[in-house]
């Protein structure tokens, strides 16, 4: 499901009200700890934290729009969704999350190669998720990214 609002605020709004406050916290969240350069905004629908182009001019995919995303945060019909692509870029960082997710988390981890889902919002590990933000810098991402997916 990918919405229409153009703001964060707006985005939140229209939610339905049991998904408010765990977007709310998980927005506060990730901008209180995302790397360092990153901004956040919308993109695709859904709360996006990405490098601006003042930091890579190139953008995603070599096109002139849009920025190079790196975290994705969205309100889905069955789940939040939390998509970190630097998960799917480093097969260390995603088998980390994987190894951590059972010692935050009493539910069983329900994940694609940068994708979590969280069916519970009483479940969802926020201090795991604290952890996460903080294992990938802007430079690092931007050094996978023309490694591994750009090419």
């Amino acid at each position: 499901m990918t919405s229409k609002a153009e703001t964060p605020e707006d985005y939140i709004a229209q939610l339905p009200e049991y998904r408010k406050e765990p977007i709310k916290k998980l927005n506060t969240l990730i901008i209180k700890q995302m790397p360092k350069g990153l901004e956040s905004g919308m993109a695709y629908g859904m709360l996006a934290y990405y490098v601006p182009k003042s930091i890579y001019p190139d953008g995603y995919h070599c096109k002139p729009f849009p920025p190079l995303p790196f975290i994705n945060l969205a309100s889905q019909k069955n789940f939040i969704a939390l998509y970190h692509a630097g998960m799917y870029a480093k097969k260390e960082l995603y088998d980390w999350f994987v190894n951590e997710y059972p010692k935050h988390c009493k539910t069983k981890l329900d994940m694609g190669k940068s994708c979590v889902r969280f069916k519970k919002m009483e479940d969802i590990p926020y201090g795991l998720i604290e952890q996460l933000l903080v294992k990938m810098s802007v430079d690092e991402w931007i050094e996978i990214y023309e490694k591994t997916i750009k090419k």
